[in-house]
């Protein structure tokens, strides 16, 4: 592929036509899937799909290529650069485990250096070392140390059998440094004690400039600081601790513990003098800036709809506010910069746009489009989307994503209530590659923000606590009501549909809750919370802190059989699509079987759907597009648009 192949391909402009776009180009993955920028601003990695490849490029700004690679079927988590000679890429696969661990599988995390000059080869991190396991477990930063680039990460080394060689003794992960460019490791911190999980912060030099540990048994935590000075510590029995990076200055270290019902960050010196200081406490945090360099923290942006980036440089950040001034009519990210800021890489989707990246320069007043993720989907084809407020029944004060369909009128249309997964998140206003694949055909989509959502301040997450299935599950309802009295959406036509804890909640619309919803589409749900419960102890080895984190966030466990669509199959009242990949290794591939068991024993309609080789995460186009085809037909047949 020439340079000029590689630019055009990036830039296409989208289709300009009235004709609905084919259901593949919504579900594959985009076009466009990720960018990262260099630190002099003069090359980009860009991960991309071109005919049936699935490449990494790496291009200068002119957008010449300089290296592509096929990645293929690979599950990219990040990606990154290693000043301007690599990108290091990390990736992910499902991997069973032997007899004698508590799961049967996990999620096993790659780190591959991938270097400019076609002429070095590709490493694999740890690949070669035969003293540790060719897995990351943790990433702790790129650093440029005595003028050569080494990465840090969470390693778990063997130990040396005269007869066997280097064998697997236990599971303590130990920092590791490792020369990037020569694929060498040494391990430069040492694990904690057993039931003890252990996070570290890597300065601008590689040193270990902070260390936290939290014991799982009891959630006593402790802060040190370099040389293992003691900061700070103390309990939290559901875990709810750990490091957030470096102050502004260097000088201290923050960190997060939850106070009174809410998550408080608090900074404490490196050098020990004085004493703990809470900081941003007039401001919730839904994003840390952090330096390429190092974990200083360099800005953040506030929780809440229409929120800016703030920096604390001050010309860093009068040079962010002219670029969410310049991309305010879109959800826009910031996702990434040169060392200098003056070059910002800049994500964009929502209303008229399926999802742009720009390389902004800032100096120059000038944005250029570098990538369209579906370029098959012009911009006259994308449903416009806006953000609807409401009132729940007991008079809290909701809202959620509404996306209807493109050219029609926004009037009595069939409806899809699509909550979120989490619990914890949240959806914004842009452009959302599911619901706008239901809306190309017709119907109006609802993303509730429940209580328990994280975009507000704490109260309204604290909200969700104990009420999976109660009110969260009417905050879904009380949405759609709304809709209905808005004139918006025929609440006669409405079918329910989610991902995770949305799709919990899908079968929930139908068995917790009846007379609503025409069918109902889980995808990777959860049937049964007692289920998940003694699941997620047991594979945690029995922890303590997660059993008590699950009390706070399902409420009593005697109580959750009352909420179980599972175990309240036999009330179900509407058709059922269950959805599920076979490699999921967070909600359980059997809380979809024993569903679909319980549906039978009823003698409910359903139908099961197993996704071969998929993730809870929908990480592969394939199975990704055949989620969605047999979603939106399922749909389709029980909630016709027309």
């Amino acid at each position: 592929m020439s340079g000029a192949v590689a630019a055009c391909l990036l830039v296409a402009q989208p289709a300009l036509t009235q004709d609905i776009p084919p259901i593949e180009a919504y579900g594959e993955l985009p076009s466009v899937e990720t960018a990262a920028i260099s630190a002099s601003g003069e090359r980009i990695a860009i991960v991309t799909t071109y005919g049936h490849e699935r490449l990494l490029l790496i291009v200068d700004s002119s957008m010449n290529l300089l290296r592509q690679v096929r990645v293929q079927d690979a599950k990219l988590r990040d990606l990154e650069w290693v000043g301007d000679e690599a990108v290091l890429v990390v990736t992910s696969e499902t991997e069973d485990l032997p007899i004698g661990y508590t799961t049967d599988s996990y999620e096993a995390f790659s780190a591959i250096t991938v270097p400019v000059d076609s002429k070095k080869e590709i490493q694999v991190v740890f690949a070669g070392n035969r003293g540790v396991v060719t897995s990351i477990f943790g990433n702790y930063g790129v650093r440029k140390v005595d003028g050569q680039w080494r990465g840090y990460f969470g390693g778990i080394q063997l130990a040396r059998s005269l007869d066997l060689g280097f064998v697997l003794s236990g599971t303590d992960i130990s920092l590791m440094e490792v020369d990037l460019l020569k694929n060498s490791a040494r391990k430069a911190a040492s694990p904690p004690s057993t039931d003890v999980s252990r996070e570290w912060l890597v300065d601008a030099g590689g040193k270990v400039a902070a260390r936290f540990d939290l014991q799982s048994d009891t959630g006593r935590w402790q802060l040190f600081g370099s040389g293992g000075k003691a900061l700070a510590s103390g309990l939290q029995p559901e875990g709810y601790a750990g490091l957030i990076g470096l102050s502004f200055d260097g000088k201290g270290v923050i960190y997060s513990v939850r106070k009174d019902g809410q998550t408080v960050w608090y900074e404490r010196k490196l050098d020990g003098s004085g004493e703990p200081k809470e900081v941003f406490e007039d401001v919730g945090v839904r994003m840390t800036y952090f330096d390429r360099h190092s974990p200083r923290i360099l800005g953040i942006l506030p929780r809440g709809s229409g929120q800016k980036p703030e920096f604390f440089d001050p010309v860093w950040n009068e040079r962010a506010q002219k670029v969410a001034r310049a991309f305010s009519k879109f959800d826009f990210s910031i996702e990434g910069w040169n060392d200098t800021f003056t070059q910002v890489l800049v994500r964009t989707s929502g209303t008229g746009d399926s999802g742009t990246w720009y390389l902004v320069d800032i100096d120059q007043l000038r944005a250029e489009a570098i990538g369209r993720e579906r370029p098959a989907i012009g911009s006259d084809q994308v449903g416009p989307v806006s953000v609807f407020a409401y009132k729940a029944q007991d008079g809290l004060e909701m809202d959620g994503i509404l996306t209807v369909p493109p050219g029609r009128e926004a009037k009595s249309l069939p409806v899809v209530v699509f909550p979120h997964g989490g619990p914890a998140g949240f959806d914004r206003a842009e452009f959302d590659w599911w619901a706008q694949a239901f809306a190309s055909r017709g119907y109006a989509v609802f993303q509730p923000n429940f209580r328990g959502s994280t975009h507000r301040e704490a109260a309204f997450r604290n909200a969700g606590y104990g009420e999976w299935g109660r009110k969260m599950q009417t905050d879904l309802s009380d949405g759609l009501a709304s809709l209905a009295n808005a004139g918006i959406v025929d609440p006669k036509r409405a079918c329910i549909m989610g991902a995770s804890y949305g799709g919990y909640a899908a079968l929930a619309g139908v068995t917790v809750q009846n007379g609503l919803y025409r069918c109902a589409v889980s995808v990777a749900g959860v049937s049964d919370p007692r289920q998940m419960y003694n699941t997620e102890v047991r594979e945690s080895g029995n922890s303590n802190v997660l059993r008590e984190a699950l009390k706070m966030e399902l409420g009593s466990k005697s109580d959750l059989d009352q909420v179980s669509p599972r175990r309240l199959a036999g009330k179900a009242d509407a058709p059922i699509l269950l959805i599920h990949g076979r490699d999921d290794t967070v909600v359980a591939f059997e809380q979809s079987t024993k569903m679909a068991d319980a549906l039978k024993d009823a003698g409910k309609p359903y139908k099961f759907v197993q996704l071969a080789g998929e993730d809870h995460w929908l990480s592969r186009s394939e199975t990704r597009k055949q989620m969605l085809a047999e979603a939106l037909a399922f749909v389709q047949e029980h909630n016709p648009a027309n």
